[in-house]
């Protein structure tokens, strides 16, 4: 079994706005989940697809700005954690306990791109169906190397190539899959994206009248609406915090 996205989390600098926003762009619904550090839980219906945190201080005070992260499954997030760090990655916060979560690590790839380990207590919740609007509907990696950073995902977590996708001047586009489901994209960064990151694309309805939603909401298109190979319609886009999001509408 290879090791499969579990969680989506925004770090902001205003939660309550950042609540606000999604709730009109993407549909999502609030809940706000109990302890000492504010967190909210975003929900299709009643499953929780995503949270929401105001900033950590300490990571606050080393400039990190409003983003996206996501959450890769980890059986032993320790010993997970030690073999990134062998394999050129970094470890920028150890392994810890989130009572009632899970233990987590955030981690990077070798190329800086950041991400978070989490290996969860409890039984796994109900999710909706793929394509449901308001889920996470694709992944892709803005990389400074995308064929290191294919060998280090797949190394580590067992994903596997897809198509790879001739983009012209942009290069290469590497498809990949998780247990054979298509799951994201990888390519090396524009000359605008200044650090290698992950861009997490969320599923709507209409793509025109998602963008449009985005735009009323207060948030920034940079990109799109557009039709990429495959079928699917996508927008990339800014909230009104700064952190780069997409939204996908699969093909009917």
């Amino acid at each position: 079994m290879a090791s499969k996205f579990v969680w989506y989390e925004l770090m902001t600098s205003d939660l309550k706005a950042a609540e606000a926003f999604y709730a009109k762009a993407i549909g999502w619904k609030s809940e706000t989940w109990p302890g000492a550090q504010p967190y909210t839980i975003m929900k299709v219906g009643d499953a929780g697809v995503a949270g929401m945190m105001t900033i950590p201080v300490e990571a606050a005070q080393m400039g990190q700005p409003p983003a996206w992260v996501g959450y890769v499954y980890s059986a032993d997030t320790d010993k997970q954690a030690e073999a990134i760090r062998k394999a050129g990655g970094k470890v920028h916060r150890e392994p810890a306990d989130i009572p009632q979560v899970g233990r987590f690590a955030v981690v990077a790839d070798p190329q800086g791109a950041v991400f978070m380990l989490l290996k969860p207590e409890g039984a796994d919740q109900p999710q909706p169906a793929p394509g449901t609007p308001g889920t996470i509907g694709w992944r892709e990696l803005y990389s400074t190397d995308w064929q290191k950073g294919y060998d280090f995902y797949s190394s580590q977590f067992g994903w596997t190539k897809g198509d790879a996708l001739d983009m012209g001047e942009m290069g290469t586009y590497q498809l990949f899959a998780i247990d054979g489901e298509p799951s994201g994209g990888m390519m090396n960064k524009p000359p605008q994206v200044p650090v290698a990151t992950w861009l997490y694309y969320f599923n709507v309805d209409d793509i025109n009248a998602g963008t449009e939603r985005v735009k009323a909401a207060g948030g920034t298109v940079l990109f799109g609406p557009m039709q990429v190979p495959g079928g699917s319609w996508i927008s990339q886009c800014q909230d009104p915090q700064g952190a780069m999001f997409a939204i996908v509408t699969p093909p009917k």
